[in-house]
This record gives structure tokens, C-alpha cells and sequence, in this order.
């Protein structure tokens, strides 16, 4: 492994570490190195909206809800989706809308990375449930992590090693696009994190 990506994979890992234990539990770390029981994700809280007008994930016969035009992905749901430019200000997302887009990229910058380089957003499956979002995000962050140890020094440096088609991933060298995949699971995982605790203190 080159001695550069080894910190941002390690970055990868506890963060993934953390999101995954924090929706499944049965413990997960309190921010102070101890651990603390959680229980798993209901499919409730999954869904919630806690302020009108959420974008969410939906069932495609239902239409896209408040402020999008379309509902992105594959098979009987769909998440809440617009062209550019989007929503200002950006609409609140629910944990459903942040866990399909999280596991989405996670598979789709593998498969532009080291895959078939062809996925597109109309073929990623959108989870209708909470057990089946979060295994989708663990299979995509397997997924994202084999490409990771796959890469040498010559691929970080290579502009367009991953070709994913709705970001930056053609223009910028890959070590750039392993550093920005770290910062989206770090801050959709707190982001989902929260919600789990304002869910909780609601429902006390």
C-alpha cells in the first residue's frame, strides 16, 4: 500500500466503523472510547421527516415529493432527486434520502474505479427498508474499500482513475477523490447520527 493512502484508509475505516455500528448496534462507540448499547434502526426512523417538505425515499407509484422532479434509482422505490441547478435552499433529507446517496456513491465510484466503469443512478437499487439500506451501505463501502487496496502510487496520481460520472472523479487525480469520499462518509455519518438522537429524544 502506498504510505500515503495508508492514513486515508484508516480515516475510511473508523468512520465507516462508527456509522455502522451507530444504525445496527448492538454497541456503539459514545465519543469517548466507551462503548454504549444502541438499538438497531427501526424502519420509523428510517423514514422520518422531521420538519415539512423532506426529501426522502419514496415509492415510485407515489411521485417524487415536495420541491424534486424525479425519483432516482432502480426497482420499486426511488429517492427524491432534481436536475441542476437543485433546490436553494437545499431541502432537509430524511436517514433514508442520506443512506441511499451514501451507499450509491460508495458503489458507483467502485464500479467507475475497478468495475464495469458503467453503473449509472437508474440502475442502483434504492432500499426500501432500514435493514436493507444498511446492508447496502456495507456492501458498498466493501466495495469502495477493495478499489482502495487495489490503487498504487502511479493510480493516485492519475487523473480520471475513477470515472465516476457525478463529480469531479475525471478531472482530479484519484488520491484527491479518496480524500473527498472520506469527508462525505465523515459528514453524512454525523449528519445521520444526529438524526438517530433527535429521533430518540422525541420519542422518550
Amino acid at each position: 500500500m502506498p504510505p500515503r493512502l495508508a492514513p486515508l484508509l484508516e480515516q475510511f475505516d473508523f468512520a465507516r466503523r462508527r456509522l455502522t455500528n451507530r444504525l445496527a448496534g448492538p454497541l456503539m462507540d459514545s465519543g469517548s472510547g466507551t462503548d454504549v448499547g444502541v438499538e438497531p434502526m427501526t424502519d420509523d426512523e428510517y423514514f422520518w421527516e422531521p420538519v415539512p417538505g423532506c426529501w426522502s425515499v419514496r415509492r415510485r407509484s407515489s411521485g417524487p415529493g415536495p420541491g424534486a422532479t424525479l425519483l432516482t434509482g432502480t426497482g420499486d422505490w426511488g429517492r427524491d432527486a432534481a436536475p441542476a441547478p437543485h433546490p436553494e435552499p437545499p431541502p432537509f433529507t430524511t436517514i433514508a434520502w442520506r443512506l441511499s446517496h451514501l451507499s450509491e456513491l460508495l458503489a458507483m465510484r467502485a464500479d467507475h474505479t475497478n468495475g464495469s466503469h458503467a453503473m449509472t443512478r437508474e440502475e442502483y437499487p434504492v432500499a426500501a427498508d432500514a435493514a436493507t439500506a444498511v446492508a447496502a451501505l456495507d456492501a458498498g463501502a466493501e466495495a469502495w474499500r477493495s478499489a482502495l487496496l487495489a490503487a498504487d502510487d502511479r493510480a493516485l496520481d492519475t487523473v480520471g482513475h475513477s470515472t465516476y460520472p457525478y463529480g469531479s472523479d475525471p478531472e482530479n487525480p484519484f488520491i484527491d477523490i479518496v480524500w473527498w469520499v472520506n469527508q462525505e462518509l465523515l459528514h453524512h455519518g454525523a449528519e445521520i447520527a444526529l438524526l438517530r438522537d433527535l429521533y430518540r429524544a422525541r420519542h422518550r
